[in-house]
């Protein structure tokens, strides 16, 4: 059941997925000064512990709320608490996760699962956060989705086709809410490597992955992707460097593309195959 901490005046209240590490608990940490909060996450412990900090640092309301966003009776629940809060003034789909190796090889449940929790969590809370917000005219949902979005690699055709759907779908609601001229606001945050558990938990080595100027801590893409909100930007990729790289590669046309990305997967394959000290 969800558990409230603290009390005070009303805030814009804003929700956040996978809120219990990494850039969920980034994002709960940025927004706390402002806004009372809907921590959801797996592990409870874990949220009960960022909103006992929350409440002690800011005198912030935090609910926390365990849900696995994979499960119907989970999702349902977390949609219609979003659909129902007239204070609801940001959402961020957060929960992800990646599993490493060839699709083919792989647990099929584990694709699935990835399937459930990037796209149909998304869609699913995504709409019940726009019927709110459209009606009153103001809001904003952001969906974490992935530098991988736009250049993709070997080893992760899951997470990589996930995570291209929802840019896709942010840009095309991002149509919709310009048509209607509306004042809420969506974007698709693209971050590359991130200090957080979730290559850990994916079981990756980082030094393996990217050189160590490629890594990005999750405060520096959750300010990069507020101060975008502010500027009204669909797109928000974190880090110099990786604005360069996709803006280089989504302009090669598809071949050389291809061969890059063949070229990249299959040195970091070597990479990771060779390490075998721990993270």
């Amino acid at each position: 059941m969800p558990t409230r901490s603290g009390t005070g005046a009303e805030r814009p209240w804003a929700a956040i997925t996978g809120a219990s590490s990494g850039i969920g608990a980034a994002f709960a940490r940025r927004l706390a000064p402002d806004h009372d909060l809907l921590l959801i996450a797996r592990r409870l412990d874990r949220l009960e512990q960022l909103a006992a900090e929350l409440l002690r640092r800011h005198g912030t309301r935090a609910e926390c709320l365990k849900a696995d966003l994979t499960e119907e009776r989970d999702l349902t629940l977390v949609a219609d608490r979003l659909a129902a809060d007239e204070r609801l003034a940001l959402l961020v789909n957060n929960a992800g996760f990646g599993t490493p190796g060839r699709f083919w090889e792989g647990d099929f449940a584990s694709q699935e699962k990835m399937h459930q929790l990037h796209v149909t969590a998304t869609l699913r809370l995504t709409h019940a956060a726009l019927r709110n917000m459209v009606r009153r005219d103001r809001g904003a949902v952001v969906n974490v989705a992935s530098v991988a979005a736009f250049v993709r690699s070997a080893r992760s055709a899951s997470y990589c086709a996930t995570k291209s759907w929802m840019a896709v779908f942010t840009e095309a609601l991002y149509l919709e809410l310009r048509g209607l001229g509306s004042n809420v606001a969506v974007q698709a945050l693209c971050p590359g490597f991130t200090y957080s558990e979730f290559h850990d938990v994916a079981g990756l080595k980082r030094t393996a992955l990217a050189p160590a100027g490629f890594w990005m801590t999750a405060d520096e893409v959750v300010e990069a992707s507020l101060e975008g909100l502010r500027r009204g930007k669909l797109f928000v990729i974190p880090g110099w460097r990786y604005r360069v790289f996709t803006a280089i590669l989504t302009k090669l046309p598809a071949r050389w593309r291809l061969a890059f990305e063949a070229a990249n997967s299959k040195a970091r394959g070597r990479a990771v195959a060779a390490m075998s000290q721990p993270l």
